[in-house]
């Protein structure tokens, strides 16, 4: 029994490191999201850090068409890096389901 609980302990452990790994590595990673066919351009960190924020100058005219391109692409770029996210979360837990909500100390 006492050797059970210790090797799961140790995979436990194995899992947070290769977490706080994929986590560290996520401040590295940079995803784009764009809008109106290229005419607005956001670049977010797997963090969510905004890096770049690119705007075609046929579009300064019109600031609604504007403000609605710069969400749009903002939203996009948003829904990759948690897509980036996810894929290497996943692969750290080696396919060990956390469920929604749950917080690895240190982590999240």
């Amino acid at each position: 029994m006492r050797g059970n609980i210790a090797q799961l302990m140790q995979q436990a452990q194995r899992m947070q490191d290769n977490l706080k790994k994929a986590q560290e590595e996520l401040g590295s990673v940079e995803v784009q999201g764009q809008s109106g066919g290229g005419m607005v351009k956001v670049t977010l960190t797997g963090k969510m850090e905004c890096r770049a924020v690119r705007i075609d100058p046929s579009v300064l005219s019109d600031a609604e068409m504007l403000e609605d391109l710069v969400t749009a692409a903002f939203n996009d770029a948003v829904n990759k890096a948690n897509e980036e996210s996810q894929k290497r979360m996943s692969a750290a837990t080696a396919g060990m389901p956390i469920p929604p909500g749950m917080k690895i100390p240190g982590l999240f």
